[in-house]
């Protein structure tokens, strides 16, 4: 059986408006609830509240319903309650669920509401729900601003002077369990991606240029510094012959044979080193790696490395053909580049 469709307000206001217009040119009653396709009763019903409230008795009213249990204040009041955290009111974690709100919201105001109209209600108040960014507790938040604020525009600035070409590095696994999403299908069949169950992956090294470049060397192995100084010297061969390269605090960076490799290119190649446990500098951590894992090759399944392989790098052929792309990811990092 079908629904029936729901008439809006307004149809219905001009539906009665037009009976009474065709009832006062002389038509009788049966032919107007005929034209309009109404019943005779509902066209008695509307002449009825017009002879006694006249035609604005006839215009279409939203029904009040039942009055909201908190007040307009109230309701403003409480993303500013959530803002204090849930540690502040009891629940361990840093978590918001509806059933933790319905809580907040009963012991403040003394209203008890089910978890399903707290979604609503946050809805309305623009809080959604959001997979949140993990931040080490280490982290020295003013260090890292300052960096962001001051070191950040005076290595761009002297890395133009010096005509360096500035280079972000950072490291990743690409494995052969695929970074799936969802995909349309019948109702009730969940589709199926047949994948190999395996750890195996591949170490990536990567390298990003505010001006929209990308430099990418995989391997079948762990990384360790003599990648780094592989990599350094592919960078020199197809970047420019003066680098300046920021990367974070990694032990492989650390090694005493890239130092030794550094000191021998005699001024080549400028490191600089990100604040400590501030990925979120780095505009590879949040945006590259994610863009290549959960978009270039979402629901991508290699049947061994060398085909992930090869797939990683038509993945890297497309992003290299979208500059505004990589300008991006300096932008989420909170890098001016301009």
């Amino acid at each position: 059986m079908e629904d029936t469709p729901t008439i809006p307000p307004e149809c219905l206001e001009w539906r009665r408006y037009r009976a009474l217009y065709l009832k006062h040119r002389g038509w009788f009653q049966r032919d107007v609830a005929e034209a309009l396709d109404v019943s005779e009763e509902s066209l008695s019903r509307w002449l009825s509240h017009a002879r006694t409230g006249g035609r604005e008795s006839l215009r279409a009213r939203i029904a009040a319903g039942r009055p909201p249990r908190l007040t307009a204040t109230e309701r403003r009041e409480i993303p500013e309650l959530l803002w204090h955290g849930p540690e502040a009111y009891g629940f361990p974690g840093q978590v918001w669920t509806c059933a933790r709100v319905a809580r907040v919201i009963e012991e403040e105001f003394g209203v008890r509401y089910h978890k399903g109209h707290v979604s609503r209600l946050l809805k309305a108040l623009h809080w959604t729900p959001q997979k949140p960014i993990k931040r080490a507790t280490q982290r020295d938040e003013e260090a890292i601003r300052r960096w962001r604020d001051e070191v950040w525009p005076g290595l761009l600035r002297s890395a133009r002077l010096e005509r360096r070409t500035l280079v972000f590095e950072d490291e990743s696994g690409f494995y052969l369990l695929p970074g799936m999403v969802k995909t349309y299908a019948p109702e009730g069949l969940t589709p199926i991606l047949r994948v190999k169950q395996t750890r195996d992956h591949l170490s990536v090294m990567g390298g990003m240029t505010p001006e929209g470049r990308v430099f990418v060397m995989a391997r079948q192995e762990s990384l360790n510094g003599l990648h780094c100084i592989e990599f350094l010297e592919h960078l020199l061969r197809v970047a420019g012959d003066r680098l300046l390269v920021i990367w974070d605090g990694s032990p492989i960076h650390r090694r005493a044979e890239v130092k030794e490799f550094v000191a021998n290119t005699r001024g080549r190649v400028w490191l600089e080193s990100l604040p400590g446990y501030a990925p979120d500098l780095n505009p590879w951590d949040e945006g590259g790696w994610h863009h290549l894992k959960n978009v270039e090759l979402r629901n991508v399944a290699c049947r061994d490395l060398e085909e992930l392989h090869q797939e990683l790098y038509l993945a890297v052929g497309r992003v290299r053909q979208k500059p505004h792309l990589i300008r991006s990811c300096f932008a989420q990092a909170g890098l001016q580049i301009q």
